[in-house]
């Protein structure tokens, strides 16, 4: 018999920097909080996960690929 697994489903709540549907800039403001919020913290810093939870809800995962490759690079766009 398969173990079965609960998973918890969550989308980011609302914020009101970004009242439209196009959610684009708030996917790119998390994914920038996050690392920022990590590089001054630390990644052992739970509030930091908030953050990623969101970019990662809102964030097509290409995107992500990309910007980890870029931020390797040292070429992301971004202030972290």
């Amino acid at each position: 018999m398969a173990e079965e697994r609960e998973f918890k489903i969550e989308t980011a709540p609302f914020d009101a920097r970004f009242p439209y549907t196009n959610q684009s800039r708030n996917c790119w403001q998390n994914y920038c909080d996050y690392y920022r919020c990590i590089s001054k913290k630390g990644e052992d810093f739970e509030p930091c996960n908030w953050f990623r939870r969101n970019y990662l809800s809102l964030c097509p995962r290409k995107w992500v690929e990309d910007w980890n490759s870029q931020r390797d690079e040292g070429t992301f766009a971004g202030k972290i």
